[in-house]
């Protein structure tokens, strides 16, 4: 959660692949410009079955695996007298666990994590039920807004038709004319999904991202395999693989490759967290040698143990700006209430370990650069600033103009330029007349 509306903030939320919020500003701009595109191709109907389906199914999508697992939290964790906020991958190092407990921020955070460690079966199971449990429930909710949209929709197309059908006999005095609509629309069905804490399943289960992606790959599939007609198989081809493409898979592989061309024409690093790149005391930690005094002490500690880094990263004694730059990064989580390190929270080691070699590699190019401090890191500022505007810009551009735009043409200039649900629907009444 951003508590400061920052440049480096913003920078570092919106290049962040791991955070909802660059989901969210992805797919806003996706139903934005599939809803423009249904009501310039259909009409109200189409238009309003589309904005539906598209902003309701947002605010399940984004809301609904938080909004499950609170209330999970709420009831089954503590019903059990269990604190949730204790990441259940603390109990695989037993030496982390310890260290855990005895650098613990509060009395109260030290017994929670005590507790949870003393009845860790019970709290494997919990942790894993409420993965479980949020992940369905937001599929199924999905479900039940797709019924309500299929039955508004279908209730708006069979109100549209009776009124032109009635205008139509009372002006040619007759009561059995079939009724064929002047107008059409695409219906595009935001069909919903059914779908030991190590390996694909933990990335999954404490990545909100991936965990997202649970939902959208049940969706998916229901979608293609349950399309009623060649238009909705077409639509959804074209739907769901540019939203697959650019809001999961692009993005991470853009910002790579933007990486790797900045440090091949630059010969600049901007892998770093924005926080990092744009914080002023790591800048000036590049003068008389103290950035590299911390990377030396961080180093050592690296080398010893994963329990002796551990340890070295939640001491409140410790004063080195590796790991002040790895709490601004998100990597270390602090305790709101006392500033200090949050040890109910995971660790990833290699993230810490990744951060320092990161780190490393930028001083290096700042001594080899032979610029002066300020130019250097106005330049990979500067750099940082513009990947993330790219990488972000494209993903927006593929799916609010672009993927909009392929399925608007494919109507206009394809051969079934009528929304064929209507048409069905149009044509069950008419046999019914």
């Amino acid at each position: 959660m951003i508590s400061k509306l920052t440049a480096s903030t913003i920078y570092s939320t919106l290049g962040n692949n791991s955070s909802l919020i660059p989901l969210g500003i992805k797919d806003v701009a996706n139903s934005c410009g599939l809803t423009a595109s249904s009501y310039i191709a259909g009409d109200k109907v189409e238009g309003k079955d589309r904005f539906i389906d598209e902003f309701g199914t947002q605010a399940i999508w984004l809301g609904g695996i938080p909004a499950y697992k609170y209330l999970l939290d709420k009831t089954i964790f503590k019903h059990a007298k269990l604190d949730p906020k204790v990441d259940v991958r603390l109990f695989k190092d037993k030496k982390i666990l310890v260290i855990a407990k005895e650098f613990a921020p509060t009395e109260e955070i030290k017994q929670s994590i005590v507790n949870a460690s003393k009845n860790q079966k019970l709290f494997k199971s919990l942790t894993m039920a409420k993965f479980v449990a949020s992940t369905a429930l937001t599929a199924l909710s999905y479900f039940g807004l797709t019924k309500f949209r299929h039955k508004y929709t279908e209730k708006q197309i069979t109100k549209d038709y009776l009124d032109n059908k009635k205008k139509i006999s009372e002006s040619f005095g007759s009561r059995n004319i079939p009724f064929s609509s002047k107008f059409s629309a695409i219906h595009n069905d935001k069909k919903n999904a059914q779908v030991s804490f190590t390996g694909g399943i933990q990335d999954f289960m404490f990545n909100p991202v991936k965990n997202l992606m649970i939902v959208d790959g049940v969706i998916t599939g229901e979608r293609l395999s349950h399309s009623r007609n060649p238009q909705d198989f077409t639509g959804y081809v074209i739907k769901e693989g540019s939203f697959w493409a650019f809001m999961y898979l692009a993005g991470p592989m853009i910002a790579k490759a933007l990486e790797k061309q900045c440090e091949k024409v630059h010969n600049k690093s901007i892998d770093l967290d924005a926080r990092v790149i744009e914080n002023e005391d790591f800048k000036n930690a590049f003068k008389d040698g103290l950035l590299k005094a911390h990377l030396e002490d961080f180093k050592n500690n690296k080398n010893l143990s994963d329990a002796y880094l551990y340890k070295f990263a939640v001491n409140p004694e410790t004063d080195n700006l590796i790991i002040e730059m790895a709490k601004k990064s998100d990597i270390i989580s602090l305790d709101k209430n006392t500033g200090l390190v949050d040890t109910r929270k995971y660790i990833d080691l290699d993230d810490l370990k990744g951060i320092g070699a990161k780190i490393e590699k930028l001083l290096n190019q700042y001594e080899k650069s032979g610029e002066d401090l300020d130019t250097f890191f106005k330049s990979v500022r500067k750099l940082k600033r513009g990947s993330v505007i790219k990488n972000i810009g494209s993903c927006i551009g593929a799916l609010g103009i672009l993927a909009p735009s392929i399925m608007l043409a494919l109507r206009f200039f394809g051969n079934d330029k009528d929304y064929q649900v209507k048409k069905d629907v149009e044509a069950k009444l008419d046999s019914q007349a």
